[in-house]
């Protein structure tokens, strides 16, 4: 794709591989875990996760391999492009706004929740009806209304942080390199903490016997957990939106994928062995499982319940941080391609960032996380997700053979086996969501072929396949 771009080259790859991190640590480490393990398959969610890592390895390899080949802010979307040629390429990246916009508004929803259990350490208060949705919904009774005004908190980080990725994204990145440090501080706090506490008995047995349905403990609980903790990993293909501002993309994109993947695993690993270890696995199914797991040890270690918090809330700022700027990338390289209208891809002339764009993106974003419910959120980013990395699976194996000769400072091995067990592995986990979600992605779909007949059809550049020099 042409490398034509006004962004600042600013990132090296420890830089990358912190945008990773900032990504992947959020929800699913400081929520998802405990839950998982409750309900699923308890003190075996070890395996889940490691299950679960390995289908993102699939994933993760043909992202490395695309975006060290094709190093433009696009991420799946520009992949699709020079593979599979305009029309899929509007799908995916009509796919990927949604991915990332939902992820972003879900991501402050439960950053709320944590702020106002945070306030409470200090004795304030923030009532229900300005900290929660005013919208409820489940899959039996449906729609309802909760009685609340609206998620002030949510709107509020949404806000903040659309601002800080205007003025810059260097300033954007300090930043998350300081949220990453105290987050992952944190993990290693309760981690080196709680370890001497680890009672095996809690162990045992390492995977429950089945309730005699499927996916309730046992073996099948094993991998119902792995679906369900797959939201833990959502993030780490956000690394390659921020292709036109690294500083050596061919070389660095690999290693800040790949290397945020394999550290975010091996810390999820760490944690859900110190947590079954201390806490009985039937009493983490609660909004906020570490700091169960700190009271459960005692007053020994009571001091750590507020830094806990703390770093959960840090941990979910970086989250809509990376998520933000990858939508707002997106959307530039849509722009810039034609299918969207240019003021899009508008640079702001000081700090030399897609300004417009990052704005409208923050106050849809404050609307959403105000009034929707974070559950119906987050089944549309998983499934947005899922279809974006079966595309990129597939857009390896498809340019391995239509485009043999370009240089490929990262490959993917075993092609196209890998590429095949990433795209099944994803459509896979796709079928495993509710029917209404798959509606909800149609209609969204539907949308997005009404604006690409009407208005990007017409207006689209083709796309330029280039060589890059070594």
């Amino acid at each position: 794709m042409s490398s034509d771009s006004n962004l600042k080259r600013v990132l090296g790859r420890w830089d990358l591989v912190g945008l990773g991190i900032g990504a992947i640590i959020g929800a699913g480490i400081f929520v998802i875990t405990g839950q998982a393990a409750a309900e699923y398959a308890g003190p075996g969610i070890v395996l889940s996760f490691i299950l679960s890592g390995i289908v993102c390895v699939f994933a993760g390899l043909c992202y490395a391999e695309l975006a060290s080949m094709i190093p433009t802010s696009g991420s799946a979307y520009a992949y699709a492009r020079a593979s599979m040629g305009n029309f899929v390429a509007w799908i995916i990246g009509w796919d990927l706004i949604l991915e990332y916009f939902f992820a972003s508004s879900t991501v402050a929803v439960g950053w709320s929740g944590y702020f106002v259990s945070f306030l409470k350490e200090f004795g304030i208060i923030i009532p229900r009806y300005l900290s929660s949705s005013p919208f409820g919904f489940d899959h039996i009774r449906g729609w309802y209304l909760t009685g609340a005004l609206i998620n002030l908190p949510a709107m509020m980080i949404i806000a903040i942080i659309s601002i800080l990725l205007v003025v810059g994204v260097r300033e954007s990145v300090k930043v998350n390199a300081i949220i990453v440090l105290v987050k992952l501080s944190v993990i290693f706090l309760f981690i080196i903490f709680c370890a001497p506490y680890i009672s095996t008995q809690n162990w045992i047995p390492f995977i429950p016997e089945n309730t005699g349905v499927f996916g309730h403990f046992g073996w099948s609980g094993i991998a119902r957990g792995a679906a369900v903790i797959f939201f833990a990993y959502i993030g780490f293909d956000a690394v390659s939106t921020a292709a036109q501002e690294a500083k050596n993309p061919q070389k660095d994109m690999a290693f800040g994928i790949l290397g945020s993947l394999i550290l975010c695993t091996i810390i999820y690993i760490l944690v859900s062995l110190v947590l079954t270890g201390i806490v009985d696995y039937r009493l983490l199914n609660v909004p906020d499982p570490i700091a169960v797991g700190v009271d459960a040890v005692g007053p020994a270690i009571a001091w750590l319940r507020p830094f806990i918090k703390l770093g959960a809330l840090a941990g979910l700022n970086s989250v809509i941080l990376v998520m933000l700027m990858g939508q707002s990338r997106i959307l530039y390289a849509m722009s810039k391609d034609g299918y969207l209208p240019r003021f899009f891809s508008k640079i702001h002339p000081k700090y030399q960032t897609p300004y417009l764009n990052t704005l409208i993106l923050g106050i849809l974003g404050m609307m959403i996380s105000g009034i929707f419910p974070i559950g119906i959120l987050g089944e549309l980013v998983s499934i947005g997700t899922l279809f974006a990395f079966a595309i990129v699976c597939i857009s390896v194996w498809i340019l391995r053979r239509t485009q043999p000769n370009i240089p490929r400072y990262f490959k993917v091995p075993w092609v196209p086996l890998i590429p095949i067990l990433g795209a099944l592995s994803a459509v896979g986990q796709m079928l495993s969501l509710p029917p209404d979600t798959w509606l909800r992605l149609i209609v969204w779909m539907g949308l997005g072929l009404l604006i690409y007949y009407f208005y990007g059809r017409k207006r689209v550049n083709e796309p330029n396949i280039e060589t890059f020099p070594e």
